[in-house]
Order: C-alpha cells, then sequence, then structure tokens
C-alpha cells in the first residue's frame, strides 16, 4: 500500500468539495474492494474521502409509495430494518444474503452499487423494481444506471446519497452463490410492479440485466408453474465457478424461486 492522505468529512457538500481538488481522489465507503487493490498496489490513490461520518447519507424511510434508503447505509441495517421487511421483504432476503456479518456490518448499499461488481446482488434489486439512484448532483434511472463491466452512469466525483425502490405489488429474490463468498453465480429479483412486470438479473453476465423474455412470459400469470423460455447463453460468464451454458440453465431457475417467494 502506497502513502495517501485521509480525509473524513461530516457533509456530502465537504467530501465533493475534497474530492474536486485532489489529483487522484477515491471515495471510501465500506472498503471490501478497495482496500484490497489498495494493498496489492493495483489502487494507488492520493486521497482517500472516508464516508462513513456523513449522517446525511444513512438511514431508512418509507414515504410516498418507496422505500429510500441512505447510500451510506449497511446491509446489516437493510436486513434489519422492520420498515424494509414491511414494505418490500425481498429486499431484507436480498441483503441479509450478502457476504458474512462481517460484510453485512460495514459494506453499504451506495459503496456496492458505485463499485458495481458483476457478481454483487444490489443491481438485481434496482433493476428488478425500478429503482431511482439519487447522487449529490441527479436522480438516474435504474435501467440507465449500469454501463458494464465496474462501471455506471456515475461521473467523477459523484456521489450515490440514496436509493429509492417503488414499492411493489410483490416481489422475492433468490440467488445460487457462490459458496465461499457469497457472491452470485446468478441472482434474480423478480417483481410485479403497477409498471408491470420486471425481472432483474445479476451474476449471469458481465454487466446486471433485465431478462426481458422471462418478463413476457411472466407478464400474463405471475407464478411460479409459468413456462418460462429458454435464456441464451450467449455473451454470459463462464468462468471456473460456472460455463455460459448453466448460468443460463440457473436464470430460469432462479427466476422461478423468486416468483414463488414473492408468494
Amino acid at each position: 500500500m502506497r502513502e495517501f492522505n485521509y480525509h473524513r468529512p461530516k457533509s456530502v457538500a465537504d467530501a465533493a468539495k475534497t474530492f474536486s481538488g485532489k489529483s487522484e481522489p477515491r471515495y471510501l465507503a465500506g472498503g471490501h474492494s478497495l482496500l484490497p487493490t489498495m494493498k496489492q498496489r493495483l489502487n494507488a490513490p492520493s486521497d482517500l474521502i472516508d464516508l462513513s461520518g456523513i449522517k446525511e447519507m444513512k438511514g431508512i424511510k418509507v414515504a410516498g409509495g418507496e422505500v429510500v434508503i441512505g447510500g451510506g447505509t449497511t446491509h446489516g441495517e437493510v436486513a434489519a430494518s422492520a420498515d424494509v421487511k414491511k414494505a418490500i421483504p425481498a429486499l431484507c432476503v436480498l441483503a441479509e444474503g450478502i457476504g458474512d456479518p462481517q460484510v453485512r456490518n460495514r459494506g453499504t448499499i451506495g459503496g456496492s452499487l458505485a463499485n458495481n461488481d458483476p457478481a454483487s446482488d444490489y443491481p438485481a434489486a434496482v433493476l428488478g423494481l425500478g429503482a431511482t439512484i439519487v447522487t449529490n448532483k441527479r436522480q438516474i434511472a435504474g435501467d440507465q444506471f449500469f454501463k458494464g463491466l465496474f462501471e455506471t452512469a456515475l461521473e467523477d466525483g459523484e456521489i450515490i446519497t440514496e436509493v429509492r425502490f417503488p414499492i411493489p405489488e410483490k416481489a422475492g429474490y433468490a440467488k445460487f452463490p457462490q459458496p465461499a463468498s457469497r457472491f452470485c453465480i446468478v441472482g434474480v429479483m423478480a417483481a410485479k410492479t403497477k409498471g408491470g412486470v420486471r425481472v432483474g438479473v445479476t451474476g449471469a453476465g458481465p454487466v446486471a440485466f433485465r431478462a426481458s423474455d422471462l418478463e413476457k412470459a411472466l407478464s400474463g400469470t405471475f407464478s411460479a408453474s409459468t413456462a418460462l423460455p429458454a435464456v441464451p447463453a450467449k455473451g454470459l460468464n463462464a468462468d471456473i465457478h460456472a460455463q455460459a451454458d448453466y448460468r443460463a440453465h440457473l436464470i430460469g431457475v432462479m427466476t422461478k424461486r423468486a416468483v414463488a417467494a414473492a408468494g
């Protein structure tokens, strides 16, 4: 790890101001992805701006038909929230399945989404529920947020301050985890919303996506017994954990489990 300057701002405005005045700054949320790369000298920021002390980025509220989660809220807080469990139980299921207790009590929803690991859980929820990403500069529709492998619509210095999840009529989440890390080999959030059926898939490809063919099939009858079309393997990930055709098969299986979990 190379030498760097450490900052702990008390507001989003202070954090953004600090970022803009440095040569190679990086924001620090939970640190589960950034710190290991720094230790390996794959990432060498001049300045580390710790967001964990910013109170305005923390907390959960339900208002206007939405669950609003602060960008600095931990996975553990989402999993334990009675408000989330009442409004969107599938979000609690997703959050309590992330990593282990150490990860859940340190990692944040904003940090996870900004990092956009292709095997992370929250992208499925953002796409499956039609969430909106709110930053210190603008609002970004979830469908336009994920751009590619570890790439998002965020601009340099932009901070995720909160995520707004519309409350669906019903929703379920299911994933096939890698046993050691609990990352997704395939994870699916299936939801019946006012705007129609949405199916968000993570882990299967280099970036999370909506399974439009499965959405169409479930639009008639939102049931685990609904016949689903085969998902093509082209473009899906193939690695030591699972080949592309296996992931394609898992998308269908996890979708049925997610719909069944939605009840």
